[in-house]
């Protein structure tokens, strides 16, 4: 038997949701600030619950990155652990860190998309299991590929991914809602414990 802990990314990890930080450091601030002008009805649905996370960041997407090269798309994840690094919350990683050192597998379940995470991951020595994006014609169409993974969905993933009769214990760390489902897989579970 391997002990085994998946955490949540968003919130849990870093200070911050990646999505917009990570626009900003592939665009910059303006162009992300204007974007957020023209998405507002879209972002206003969300938070109203009249839109479903999954159809929103799809916007998103859309708006900033379709039709952009995969290649193109690569070279800025790449260029983003840096920036994760300063949104890292500093107990969190010393979490991750100390269970490594006692050779506990460590792995991201997120929301957020797998490629902007890994290169950071990798880094770091931890797997990764998250939203994947649609390309076609290795172009992005800003689609999710798949559903959002969040929710039952970050069991259903970690159950693809990982056999949990062979993992024992299992730890869990979240802080929201859609970080339920996955926290109730484990006797120890952490919510908010970073804060």
């Amino acid at each position: 038997m391997k002990e085994i802990a998946f955490f949540d990314f968003d919130g849990t990890i870093t200070k911050s949701d990646s999505l917009f930080v990570f626009i900003e450091h592939a665009f910059g601030k303006p162009k992300l600030w204007l974007g957020v002008l023209a998405l507002a009805p879209w972002l206003i649905l969300h938070k109203a619950n009249l839109l479903s996370s999954k159809k929103t960041k799809e916007r998103v997407l859309r708006f900033f990155f379709e039709g952009m090269s995969n290649t193109q798309f690569t070279e800025i994840c790449n260029s983003f652990p840096v920036v994760i690094d300063a949104i890292v919350r500093p107990q969190a990683l010393q979490k991750i860190k100390d269970y490594q050192q006692k050779e506990i597998l460590v792995v991201i379940v997120s929301a957020s998309i797998e490629n902007w995470i890994i290169p950071w991951a990798k880094k770091n020595q931890i797997d990764v299991v998250a939203t994947r994006l649609e390309l076609i014609n290795e172009k992005i169409t800003g689609r999710i590929q798949g559903e959002n993974c969040n929710g039952n969905e970050k069991v259903l993933r970690i159950k693809a991914s990982y056999d949990l009769n062979y993992y024992q214990p299992i730890a869990t760390y979240g802080d929201t809602k859609g970080d339920l489902p996955m926290l109730a897989l484990a006797p120890e579970k952490h919510m908010k414990p970073f804060r």
